[in-house]
């Protein structure tokens, strides 16, 4: 089967990162794209599990060398797929799962258009709003900010190639696998197996 990428994207504080390292946890065929990011790393995160963090001037390096899948700026700092996650995922003969914003995934979309999408949704304001509130991380400031960006990138679900709401997270968990599953079984992503599996039971049939 054809290797590909499966992309979770939301606004902050709809718990993508919570639904990916879930993903990951329930199943071998997934590997977790490690992200480059010029960010401070936030307590309890480690280096090479949560991001690999790098300074502005690595940062840079890695974009001219053309070492980035996709790159984007997002509240002032800078966020990328290194092109090496999904070399070492085709290697492996798994789907790389990307944990990445709404610029990120469309520059993915373009690279490989054989990505999947899918965009999470929070139930409803309220629950978005006591999601971000709750993040000790968050002052008034970056909350203003985030807002902002959430407004934007709703406006992008119509590029999406799947929509999930994450209200009860198991039940998000349940629907993303299921398209993964789906999407494993197109005939374009299998299409050599299906061929001779095919082939084979036509000369079965012949003989």
């Amino acid at each position: 089967m054809k290797s590909f990428a499966v992309a979770i994207c939301a606004p902050s504080g709809v718990g993508k990162t919570t639904v990916a390292k879930r993903l990951i946890e329930g199943g071998e065929e997934l590997l977790f794209s490690v992200s480059a990011t010029t960010r401070g790393a936030r307590p309890g995160e480690q280096s090479g599990v949560d991001y690999h963090f790098v300074s502005r001037d690595e940062f840079d390096s890695m974009v001219t060398n053309g070492e980035l899948l996709e790159w984007a700026e997002v509240h002032g700092d800078l966020y990328g797929t290194p092109l090496a996650n999904l070399e070492a995922a085709e290697r492996e003969g798994k789907l790389l799962l990307l944990d990445i914003d709404v610029q990120g995934a469309r520059q993915v979309m373009q690279a490989r258009p054989d990505t999947v999408t899918v965009f999470l949704l929070p139930p409803s304001f309220d629950v978005l709003m006591e999601r971000l509130q709750a993040r000790a991380s968050e002052d008034a400031a970056r909350l203003r900010r985030r807002m902002e960006t959430a407004k934007a990138e709703l406006r992008s679900v119509q590029g999406f190639g799947y929509v999930v709401v994450n209200d009860r997270l198991e039940d998000a968990l349940r629907d993303i696998r299921a398209i993964i599953s789906a999407e494993r079984r197109r005939l374009d992503r299998q299409a050599g197996e299906v061929e001779e599996l095919r082939r084979r039971l036509l000369e079965e049939l012949e003989a």
